[in-house]
């Protein structure tokens, strides 16, 4: 249990790092023995291509007067709430999924 907490002691930045767009690539090369970083790379990743799947139907939905602006930003703030829970998580050295997105791998 020590080693999981010097772990999430010594690479905190990378896991906050993780969650800032493609800047998910440094954690991903530069601390690729880290368990710790390696998890918070992998919900960097998936919220990654969360945000890029919300871009798109947010321009198609922009199309559509009044209640499509509106579900569109819903779907924008959902992807600013999960950044900054990712960014918190990180931050505190947690392991939490992310809410709904979390549960998939990519980055084993």
């Amino acid at each position: 249990m020590a080693d999981l907490n010097k772990d999430a002691e010594d690479n905190k930045i990378m896991g906050v790092l993780a969650y800032l767009g493609i800047l998910f690539l440094v954690p991903l090369l530069a601390a690729k023995d880290s368990p710790f970083a390696r998890y918070h790379t992998n919900q960097g990743v998936i919220l990654f291509i969360y945000s890029i799947v919300v871009t798109i139907v947010g321009m198609i939905l922009g199309f559509i007067p009044f209640i499509g602006w509106i579900i569109s930003l819903v779907l924008y703030l959902s992807v600013l709430v999960l950044l900054v829970i990712g960014v918190i998580n990180a931050f505190q050295g947690a392991t939490k999924p992310l809410p709904v997105i979390g549960n998939f791998t990519i980055i084993k």
